[in-house]
């Protein structure tokens, strides 16, 4: 079941950034529980079998707005702790 696409996934990142968070508010954010457990789902399935070309892009673009997130929550906190 391919519930988030890559669009899905970006869309839902450039909406959380297009309300204008604040530093406080990137640290907490958290992506909606569909996500989350899409995410989930491609982690177990990636750890028993191999996963299809179209979910390994998905997984890949998971891990790749994950690394952007992180690098932007670290940043957050950064700006907090000044």
């Amino acid at each position: 079941m391919a519930f988030a696409t890559n669009e899905a996934l970006f869309d839902e990142v450039l909406d959380f950034l297009a309300s204008s968070p604040s530093a406080e508010q990137i640290v907490s954010y958290e992506p909606p529980s569909a996500l989350q457990q899409r995410l989930s789902e491609l982690l177990e399935k990636n750890r028993t079998v191999r996963l299809s070309e179209a979910e390994q892009a998905e997984l890949d673009e998971f891990l790749r707005m994950n690394r952007f997130m992180s690098r932007l929550r670290l940043k957050a906190r950064l700006r907090l702790s000044e």
